[in-house]
């Protein structure tokens, strides 16, 4: 589990419960990592763009109440390699799977939450107070060289 500290950089966010308000949070969650040294190409920063659009798209799709917004968080622990993504919304009565249910061959959706748990260390979901959800995931991101490229 990720130990906030001092020194641990976090981004908190709110976004519209809408595709562009999670589309926008996912560009944000790449900006904020490009400024901690992580381009976006590295596999650091796609890993965590994957994560993060899918639990805000989650939020906008199952979690979205007309009216509240739905609310990014990140935190880096940059000593152990670890981004823990939290995308909360106001939603009560829609809590997410235990597991991801499996996807369907033919379907067009339902394979999201098996990338968030391919990519995840860890992954879970907590009561948001004073309502709804929040749903997280911890992802590691190794060290980029300063060589990348060579």
């Amino acid at each position: 589990m990720l130990t906030e500290t001092p020194q641990t950089p976090t981004l908190t966010e709110q976004f519209a419960p809408t595709p562009r308000g999670a589309r926008l949070a996912r560009r944000l969650a790449v900006r904020w990592l490009e400024e901690r040294g992580w381009p976006p190409a590295s596999d650091g920063s796609c890993a965590v763009a994957l994560v993060v659009a899918e639990l805000a798209a989650n939020a906008v799709l199952h979690g979205r109440v007309p009216g509240r917004a739905c609310a990014l968080r990140l935190a880096l622990d940059a000593e152990a390699h670890l981004v823990r993504i939290e995308v909360a919304d106001a939603a009560e009565g829609r809590r997410p799977p235990a597991s991801a249910p499996p996807a369907c061959p033919e379907g067009e959706s339902g394979r999201g939450l098996v990338l968030v748990e391919a990519l995840a260390v860890r992954c879970g979901w907590e009561p948001r107070r004073p309502v709804g959800k929040t749903v997280w995931a911890e992802v590691t991101v190794e060290p980029v060289s300063s060589r990348a490229g060579m």
